[in-house]
């Protein structure tokens, strides 16, 4: 099982917009993001977001890109200072391959929490549009499998 977790794209500052919606930028970076895992022939069979604007966009222009059938679905327990241990519980349950649209502190939290059951060690240095790939082995442990950053693909 795969465990796709996904920083929403760039979003207004709350200044300049209280809902905080993807920039163009932020847009841009999604839709990169989703065409290279459609390229890389991703299949994503649920796909969880916060719930605030930024990330149900992020989680329906991929969901709509690499052509799933997964519905979006809203979770409470994504957001930025949600206990990643609350949402993990989940775990025992997850047999699909799962895509997460969240945001910081939480994501990075969540990885370390997956990985070395320590959330204040911080693993990974996240930028808006990121994805980390997690895999669970045959002995129920995350692993690292891949990550990239919107920068590094192609317009």
């Amino acid at each position: 099982m795969k465990l796709y977790l996904v920083q929403h794209g760039e979003a207004f500052k709350k200044e300049e917009d209280s809902n905080r919606p993807l920039t163009d930028k932020g847009k841009s970076d999604v839709g990169k993001v989703a065409k290279f895992l459609k390229q890389a022939n991703i299949n994503i069979e649920k796909i969880f977001h916060s719930g605030k604007l930024r990330a149900q966009q992020t989680a329906e222009t991929i969901a709509n890109i690499i052509e799933t059938s997964a519905v979006v679905e809203s979770n409470g327990l994504l957001n930025p200072k949600d206990d990643p241990k609350a949402f993990s519980w989940q775990d025992d349950s997850w047999d699909k391959d799962t895509l997460v649209v969240g945001h910081l502190p939480f994501l990075a939290k969540l990885i370390s929490h997956l990985l070395i059951d320590n959330e204040a060690t911080v693993l990974i240095a996240y930028k808006p549009g990121n994805v980390v790939c997690l895999e669970c082995d045959e002995n129920n442990k995350w692993i690292i499998e891949w990550m990239i950053r919107p920068e590094l693909l192609p317009d």
